[in-house]
């Protein structure tokens, strides 16, 4: 294990994370050093109490920490979450959704995040050579296939790279589009839908986040590739105003028998949709004693009041 010391700046942000984090948050540093920057280099490891941003890997440890420490205050801040309550039944299919999900999940929330460390001096020219490295250490050359297994990846890394960068993504263009020409374009497709409208408020993340799985899918199918269906699979946590809290739940949310299954019971979930974007919001369980006469039930659930549900129901949402 490294003894590494955090900088001044790095150090004032995981103050800031602890003063609101109901517990402790300690970095603590490995000893790997693989010559360039990824998110896989660090993890959080809950310890009873305590959270440990363990940095695996010290290439970068300053920024490698600081990222980590990033995502954790904008939970900590109330930006919307995702979670996954749904299964397909099949471990690894969940698995492999998951991590793709929470990779589009945490691409959007980098377009706060990069321009927030580049502007506390954490991205200099040193990190974007290592980041830039970690892209062709992540990925291969595309063979010309659309239905390539891995252009889902690329295009992961490609439109990650596009939030890195920004403007500067024309100094790689030539090389990247050369190396990666059909997942370039489609991110950079994708990264022009994200920016158009900002995304530094709980509600802006959630609209962005929400329009980057749909746009996400159709490319893949573009490509004749399954689609992830992140907006039936993942949940993200609703942003609502007091006006929407006091609505009906009819107004906002339609409730529908889904025919993925809730992993605790092995039964088909009850999926509540956002009826705006049609975003998977929440999952309900029935009680046992609603089983016989469901429409009873869901009747009295659609009169309720959005924030009587929730509530109710100890479902995390976010105040507009």
């Amino acid at each position: 294990m490294a003894e590494i010391k955090l900088i001044p700046t790095v150090q004032a942000l995981l103050d800031q994370v602890n003063d609101l984090f109901p517990g402790t948050v300690m970095v603590q540093f490995g000893d790997q050093h693989a010559g360039y920057v990824r998110d896989d280099q660090v993890e959080q490891r809950l310890l009873k109490d305590r959270l440990l941003i363990w940095v695996d890997d010290i290439t970068a440890p300053q920024y490698s920490a600081a990222h980590e420490l990033s995502h954790l205050l904008m939970l900590l801040q109330g930006f919307p979450q995702i979670y996954f309550n749904l299964t397909f039944g099949d471990d690894e299919l969940d698995t492999q959704l998951m991590a793709m999900s929470t990779q589009l999940f945490n691409i959007a929330n980098h377009l706060v995040i990069f321009p927030a460390l580049a502007g506390h001096g954490l991205i200099d020219d040193t990190i974007k050579s290592q980041y830039y490295d970690g892209v062709f250490a992540t990925i291969q050359p595309e063979t010309g296939q659309q239905d390539d297994a891995q252009n889902a990846l690329r295009l992961l890394v490609m439109l990650d790279a596009l939030v890195f960068f920004g403007e500067e993504i024309e100094r790689h263009r030539t090389e990247l589009t050369t190396n990666f020409p059909m997942s370039f374009a489609a991110a950079e497709k994708l990264y022009m839908g994200m920016i158009e409208k900002t995304a530094d408020t709980p509600f802006g993340m959630r609209r962005t986040i929400v329009k980057l799985f749909k746009a996400f899918d159709e490319q893949l199918q573009a490509w004749q590739l399954p689609p992830l269906n992140s907006t039936a699979f993942t949940t993200i946590s609703s942003v609502l105003s007091e006006r929407q809290l006091r609505l009906n739940m009819r107004q906002l949310f339609e409730i529908f028998h889904s025919d993925l299954k809730n992993p605790q019971t092995g039964e088909r979930a009850y999926v509540g949709l956002n009826r705006s974007d049609r975003q998977n919001s929440f999952v309900l369980a029935i009680p046992d004693s609603a089983q016989s006469d469901t429409a009873s039930y869901f009747k009295q659930l659609y009169d309720m009041p959005v924030k009587d549900f929730f509530d109710a129901q100890k479902i995390a949402y976010i105040i507009r």
